[in-house]
């Protein structure tokens, strides 16, 4: 119904005009339908990263 993608853009345009320099997103680059949208409503890509969190391994 295409709720979610209105809502992005209003809080994209009210960050815009309230004074933010940039508005990121971050989003699952296999998901092409929020993609579409985002590229549609004036975002662009920036870069593909990835976060890795490693923890040690308890003793005992």
């Amino acid at each position: 119904r295409g709720y979610a993608g209105a809502v992005t853009a209003e809080v994209s345009r009210a960050a815009r005009a309230a004074g933010a320099s940039e508005v990121l997103l971050f989003t699952d680059l296999a998901n092409r339908t929020s993609n579409g949208l985002y590229l549609r409503i004036g975002y662009r890509p920036v870069r593909d990263f990835a976060v890795h969190t490693f923890t040690a391994p308890e003793n005992g």
